[in-house]
């Protein structure tokens, strides 16, 4: 097939992009995985508590169950002495509480029917058969039923990625099995004969591939399953039997490269022969304002730049829609914050500036652009958490004003 049938291209706006890509995402699959297998999904439905936490009245520390009213009178001159009925640990019921007795009571115990107190043992003198009190109950020291949750509240929303906290909350409410999105297999492929491997000898004139393993990196950040099907070379066969093969295993398919206009940018013509329908083939931003998406019976297409940047932004932006959309998650944290340095740059499209948010001393957000703001610039991603969102139509930004910065690491 002879290059030239690339689809003509006209500015789609970010927003109207991103539109697109939620509203041709498909539908989740789920599935339900062991407790012990859920650290890191993703939760595909509200958990709900199903007991309350604590379960029933508790005593917070070591001590002594009393009722409050009988050590009224004591003090340090006139203390209260009261006979010790018995031992009560955790996970243990004894008999109700006798007037003028305590019981020695330990923590996470019940308390016992007829006390309304707890007093730590740091604070009394005790032995076996007898405690003394040398001031009234000041606190109740109990950790009453429900405190914590009560039955039927909403733990745990649907979307959530399930961390080493939530794994205990889950098991807390009895939550053997769990609810979690299937991962979609999304495959990423490199075009471009000009790339070599990490760990293969470079010839004169290649580089090395590392906007694929960056994009895989990011695909298991935002919860997929990333699967790399390696460099596809410059010819549009092989570019359309790998991508046709692919599509009978994906859920999506990632390229980078190979999406513009150059004579061996043949995306666009694949995407063709594949009756792709293109969802949009130019975005109204930089760096990639070459990226394409398209659908092929529900999976999507993801064309990205060939430039590190560019792909990060892409991948970051409509990627991670996709993936968001899919599993029903709010978008990234947007901040504002002062910008660090000077940017001049005037931004006739929406401009998105790799940058680095840090908190100062008074807790207020500053952001300074993460390296040079090229699309062909590697360097400015390892310490990139922000994208700093430069509206279009905007002659440069001064030092202190403030900036939209979109989160995407922690700060």
């Amino acid at each position: 097939m002879e290059k030239g049938s690339t689809l003509f291209r006209k500015p789609l706006a970010i927003d109207e992009a991103v539109s697109r890509v939620r509203e041709a995402t498909g539908e989740p699959a789920i599935e339900t995985v062991l407790l012990h297998e859920a650290n890191g999904r993703i939760l595909a439905t509200d958990l709900i508590a199903t007991h309350d936490v604590p379960a029933f009245d508790k005593s917070p520390y070591d001590g002594f169950a009393v009722r409050a009213v009988d050590l009224m009178s004591a003090s340090r001159d006139e203390p209260v002495t009261l006979s010790v009925q018995y031992v009560q640990g955790a996970g243990h019921v004894g008999p109700p509480l006798l007037d003028g007795h305590a019981i020695r009571i330990m923590t996470g115990a019940k308390i016992p029917d007829g006390a309304d107190a707890v007093v730590m043992l740091e604070i009394v003198q005790a032995d076996e058969q007898r405690v003394t009190f040398k001031r009234p109950v000041r606190d109740k020291n109990i950790s009453y039923r429900g405190e914590d949750v009560a039955t039927g509240a909403h733990i745990v929303n649907r979307g959530t990625r399930i961390n080493p906290g939530i794994i205990a909350l889950l098991a807390t409410f009895g939550y053997e099995r769990v609810e979690v999105f299937i991962k979609p297999w999304i495959t990423v492929f490199a075009t471009g004969d000009e790339l070599a491997e990490p760990g293969e000898r470079k010839a004169e004139g290649q580089i090395y591939n590392s906007n694929a393993y960056m994009i895989l990196a990011q695909i298991e950040a935002l919860g997929g399953r990333a699967v790399y099907g390696g460099i596809l070379p410059d010819t549009f066969p092989a570019t359309k039997h790998a991508i046709e093969e692919a599509l009978h295993t994906s859920d999506a398919i990632v390229t980078t490269g190979g999406v513009s206009v150059g004579d061996f940018d043949y995306l666009p013509d694949v995407y063709e022969a594949l009756g792709a329908s293109v969802l949009f083939n130019k975005v109204g931003m930089r760096p990639g304002s070459v990226t394409t998406v398209a659908n092929v019976e529900g999976r999507l297409l993801f064309g990205l730049s060939g430039n590190p940047s560019a792909c990060f932004v892409g991948t970051e932006l409509f990627v991670g829609t996709y993936m968001k959309t899919l599993y029903g998650q709010a978008e990234r944290t947007v901040v504002q914050a002062e910008l660090g340095v000077d940017f001049s740059k005037p931004n006739p499209f929406d401009r998105f500036v790799r940058a680095h948010v840090t908190i100062d001393s008074t807790g207020r957000a500053v952001v300074h652009p993460s390296g040079k703001d090229k699309s062909g610039i590697v360097s400015s991603l390892a310490s990139c958490n922000a994208l700093i969102h430069l509206p279009g139509g905007t002659r440069g930004f001064q030092k202190g004003d403030m900036v939209r910065c979109r989160i995407i690491d922690q700060l």
